[in-house]
């Protein structure tokens, strides 16, 4: 019953994260659209519209996420239901989040310096401008957060994963306002000393606006569930010692990400000519990619999160290890699938913002692939992660992501000897070495926490499920040679309607296959998988 209930959650989570999605890439293909994949306007504006979320993350992103849920269950206990510790807790989180929001923002020209420092003196100017307008949505990213993390902890889970629809459509608003006053530059040919102030502030203006609202409407929801906040500065005497601890080692870790990030982007900024693969291409390349891990893997384990929260509350860890189990296998029969799909559809999937040349078809393509021979990797660390967290320790994530980041920053800086054209699928092909490397570390880390994370029983699923794509695969890469998707010309690289045309031939033949293939050998996972989907449909 238990199953069934967080297959439910799950499903109820993967909608609004699909529509989400597919609502933000087609954000990504207005942006493309409006201003190009390639060139120096988009790359500007890709380092200052980066730098929000990078900044809210080191004050608060992972912190947030790894205190909070299991802080709020672990207050659930208390007599009023934790709501006196929620206000608490809130009203610190706001304090934290302003502050930081004023100092970032006023420190604009530095942080800009920092990531794009490799930027032609134009550019630069222009990521500054766009930067100011565009790092007030660290208060907001983090309101969303606080919010959407409390109704997590109450079991409210739709409302966190619905209302980035809400911040993708007014994006898109913004964007199709900015092409109807000034024109659409798909090329990239714009240079940056052709933006005004006005322009500014409708492009990077209308990206913030969106966060905004994503955030405020999540109030409507903490009071359908009959939560109400109210501001409270007496923070001694309800354990937020404990949460300060927990949050203390995942600063650190986030620390240490940011300064891969910022690696990553500062070596990425050398390939400066309009056909190289540069930030704004590795950007678009990382949506794709995380697009299957939000809405399997997330969706999964956001459910999961909460129960193993639970149960490591009362002292049970065998179903944590339980749960952690299920999570891995249950995300990893669709990961495998969703990962082989995308890396076989990679130049289609390029075409769909640049079609008009098929270099930057290949350049995109490129990358796409290298972050896609991660994905299941990364999807697995995700629960191995979220399972030290549910038993409240931060402290191991920090060591097996300092080693992760010792390794990307050795070859990003690497990569910088690569000739220009090849930066940037260098870059990708690290994090995803560097990134299949951590995940096996922390399956040992967790495995000597727990006794035994059931390893025989996911190494025996994640086999079955390679062997079952083996077929898919060769299906795939046949259609997409027959489709013309590896040469220039070809229908599946042309147009954006026979790119999309193309993916869902292809993506259909490999899902179908895979799922057969996945019956005649009585895969038990599947049926897990399946049944709560069907009894939705059914009812």
């Amino acid at each position: 019953m238990a199953s069934a209930g967080i297959g439910r959650a799950s499903i109820f989570l993967a909608s609004g994260t699909i529509v989400s999605r597919i609502l933000g890439f087609v954000k990504l293909w207005v942006l493309a659209q409006v201003i190009g994949l390639f060139g120096a306007s988009t790359n500007a504006f890709a380092v200052a519209n980066q730098l929000p979320n990078t900044v809210y993350v080191i004050v608060a992103g992972g912190v947030l996420t790894a205190v909070l849920v299991p802080q709020i269950v672990r207050a659930a206990l208390h007599n009023d239901g934790g709501t006196a510790y929620i206000n608490k807790l809130v009203t610190l989180a706001f304090v934290i989040l302003g502050a930081a929001t004023i100092v970032a923002t006023a420190l604009a020209p530095v942080l800009t310096l920092i990531w794009g420092s490799n930027l032609p003196p134009e550019q630069l100017s222009l990521a500054i401008a766009f930067a100011y307008w565009c790092l007030p949505q660290i208060f907001f990213y983090g309101l969303y957060t606080v919010m959407g993390e409390v109704l997590n902890a109450r079991k409210s889970f739709g409302p966190y994963t619905w209302v980035p629809v809400l911040n993708n459509i007014v994006a898109i608003a913004g964007l199709v306002i900015f092409a109807a006053l000034y024109g659409a530059d798909p090329g990239g040919d714009r240079l940056a000393s052709d933006f005004t102030p006005m322009m500014i502030a409708v492009l990077a203006g209308s990206a913030t606006l969106g966060v905004l609202v994503q955030a405020v409407v999540l109030f409507y929801f903490w009071r359908r569930i009959g939560l109400r906040y109210r501001p409270d500065f007496r923070w001694r005497g309800v354990g937020l010692g404990a949460a300060g601890k927990m949050a203390s080692w995942t600063f650190g870790m986030i620390i240490l990400t940011t300064i891969a990030g910022i690696v990553e982007t500062r070596v990425a900024t050398i390939a400066s000519n309009n056909d190289d693969a540069s930030v704004q291409v590795l950007n678009t390349a990382w949506l794709i990619f995380m697009l299957p891990h939000s809405v399997i893997t997330v969706s999964v384990a956001t459910a999961y999160f909460t129960r193993m929260s639970e149960h490591a509350a009362i002292g049970n860890l065998g179903l944590v290890k339980t749960d952690a189990s299920s999570a891995m296998r249950g995300t990893s029969l669709i990961i495998v699938i969703a990962s082989a799909i995308i890396v076989v559809c990679a130049y289609p999937f390029a075409a769909v913002f640049v079609s008009d040349s098929f270099s930057q078809v290949q350049a995109t393509g490129n990358v796409i692939i290298a972050y896609l021979l991660g994905l299941v990797a990364f999807c697995l660390l995700f629960v191995l992660q979220r399972t030290f967290y549910a038993l409240g320790d931060t402290r191991t994530p920090f060591f097996f992501t300092l080693f992760q980041v010792v390794l990307v920053v050795v070859g990003v800086l690497a990569c910088s000897m690569l000739p220009e054209e090849w930066i940037a699928v260098g870059i990708a092909l690290v994090v995803t070495v560097s990134g299949i490397a951590q995940t096996i570390f922390a399956a040992l880390l967790l495995r000597g926490r727990l006794g035994g994370i059931d390893g025989k029983r996911i190494i025996q699923s994640l086999l079955k499920y390679l062997v079952a794509a083996v077929i898919p695969v060769g299906l795939g890469i046949l259609l997409l040679v027959q489709l013309g998707g590896t040469r220039e010309g070809g229908f599946a690289v042309s147009s954006v309607a026979q790119a999309i045309v193309s993916m869902a031939i292809i993506g259909l033949v490999m899902a179908v296959t895979y799922f057969g293939m996945l019956m005649l050998m009585r895969t038990s996972e599947l049926k897990g998988f399946t049944e709560p989907l069907l009894a939705r449909i059914r009812r």
